[in-house]
């Protein structure tokens, strides 16, 4: 490691080498001072104007003096704050001081220094790096409000009936209880991953050459989803999850698997060298998607993989396990072999399953899940299960319902909200009802059946009755559909629902 300047402070000394560890050995560092007393969107422009000029951005607050109005702890967590920045620290020796013996890639200031004395540009000199100025561009300054677009959702956009709980007999305080108890569930969940990435662009206008709309990225955000974020919503939900899928050897794995690692998952996933992690990309302008592209592959997983994942999937239910989901994208995860094997081991062992089988670019077949407490297709899957396209609603269930012996179908009709075509305990007698959509104005419904599934069959498995499972099934899409991309959800945003 490159000696550092003994006079400086301890802590300067300390932060060059926490840099140079996180940003590794062949990164371009860019490094960035300012007092930054209040982050307004000059500085956030400055900043992605910065991060742009390398591969890892350091960002020196400096401590207090005699120009701030505001503490450096303040100071510092607002910078903290900010995705652009790789690593914030205080910074307590003069900038070219700290240039001198950080010898950054490029140093950034804002335009405005660019006339004036730069005591910086000695020191950069010395060791051949860049001092550059920008203000970034008008593109887009408030990356902050995207992040709040992104993780939050409007409690206001959110109407629930009143009328169905007391039509099915339960109260709001027996949904809080389902919740509680949900938190011992031991769940499993197998299926397709996917990563979805959102890509948010500045239109620029009208290409001259022919007419194609022209869009410039401005920030990239990705979720995990498929199988994977319904496993994730059942870990934040408090369930021990295990969850079972197959990857690609590529760097979105990478990230699959770090972000499965940070939620507390039992991983479970295999390399497939024959395709890709599935990644899906939405590019966007002004809240509206202009494009999506797709890398996938959709053929079947080998034998081999398909014994290694039962042999797998037996070792880990043999342990405990109250509740399995079928989360399938028909993209190859899930070959038939393989579901009927498990299928029937969960039914000789008396493990509650659900399963959802998406129909959108791809075809599926929702009926080859048999013995399930719990489907939830959409209209559009249910009706290409059983080859009817013309019957009303309620035959359609019933049909599904008999090819696949299930117990419960939850029928999902977007924004007409949900038909319920519930078992009871007399012999062939079944009930039907419908909710609402619960949210009003969603802003992301790619999000809904996912995290309807998980909470839905949850709450089935923790002996919710199906109306109740339906409700909090219903408030967790609600909740889940009022913000761009897949959050995996938490307990305390359905009941501030619940307890409005």
């Amino acid at each position: 490691m490159e000696q550092i300047d003994q006079k400086l402070h301890a802590e300067s000394q300390r932060a060059i080498q926490a840099i140079r560890a996180a940003a590794g050995p062949n990164s371009r560092i860019v490094f960035v001072a300012g007092n930054f007393n209040i982050v307004h969107p000059g500085h956030l422009r400055l900043l992605r104007f910065a991060r742009e000029c390398g591969d890892f951005l350091a960002v020196g607050v400096q401590n207090d003096n005699a120009s701030t109005v505001i503490s450096q702890e303040l100071r510092l967590e607002g910078l903290s704050a900010i995705a652009t920045v790789d690593y914030p620290f205080l910074l307590n020796d003069a900038p070219e001081d700290f240039i001198a013996a950080l010898q950054p890639a490029v140093v950034v200031k804002g335009k405005e220094h660019e006339k004036g004395t730069n005591p910086e540009l000695e020191a950069v000199k010395a060791y051949g790096g860049k001092l550059r100025f920008g203000s970034g561009d008008l593109t887009f300054s408030s990356l902050d409000l995207l992040k709040r677009e992104i993780q939050e959702f409007n409690i206001s956009t959110i109407v629930i009936p009143k009328d169905f709980p007391v039509r099915h007999g339960f109260d709001m305080d027996s949904l809080v209880n389902i919740l509680e108890r949900i938190r011992n569930l031991r769940v499993c969940v197998l299926g397709d991953t996917i990563v979805d990435e959102y890509i948010t662009c500045e239109a620029l206008g009208m290409s001259q050459e022919d007419p194609t709309v022209v869009v410039t990225p401005v920030v990239t955000d990705r979720f995990i989803g498929g199988a994977a974020i319904v496993a994730a919503h059942a870990r934040s939900l408090g369930a021990r999850v295990n969850f079972f899928s197959v990857l690609g050897r590529d760097e979105t794995a990478d990230y699959l698997r770090e972000q499965l690692d940070v939620l507390g998952i039992q991983q479970h996933l295999y390399e497939d060298d024959t395709r890709p992690t599935t990644l899906k990309q939405r590019y966007r302008a002004k809240n509206k998607t202009l494009l999506r592209v797709s890398h996938l592959r959709q053929h079947e997983l080998s034998e081999e993989l398909g014994e290694r994942i039962l042999i797998d999937f037996i070792e880990a239910a043999s342990a405990g396990m109250d509740l399995v989901v079928f989360s399938d994208f028909n993209y190859g995860c899930l070959p038939q072999a393989v579901v009927d094997r498990i299928v029937a081991y969960c039914t000789e062992n008396g493990i509650a399953m659900a399963a959802d089988s998406q129909s959108s670019s791809q075809v599926g077949d929702v009926s080859r899940f048999r013995n399930q407490v719990l489907l939830t297709p959409t209209e559009r899957e249910a009706r290409l299960a059983v080859g009817d396209f013309s019957s009303g609603l309620v035959t359609v269930a019933e049909k599904l319902r008999k090819k696949c012996d299930a117990k419960n179908i939850f029928m999902t009709l977007g924004a007409e909200g949900i038909m319920i075509h519930a078992g009871s305990p007399l012999e062939n007698a079944w009930a039907t009802d419908r909710l609402p959509a619960f949210n009003t104005i969603p802003k992301d419904p790619s999000g809904a059946g996912d995290s309807f599934l998980t909470c839905a069959s949850m709450a089935l498995a923790v002996g919710g009755e199906i109306w109740q499972a339906a409700y909090l099934g219903s408030l967790a899409a609600a909740c889940q559909v009022g913000r761009l991309g897949n959050v995996p959800l938490k307990p305390e945003e359905i009941l501030a629902e619940i307890r409005i």
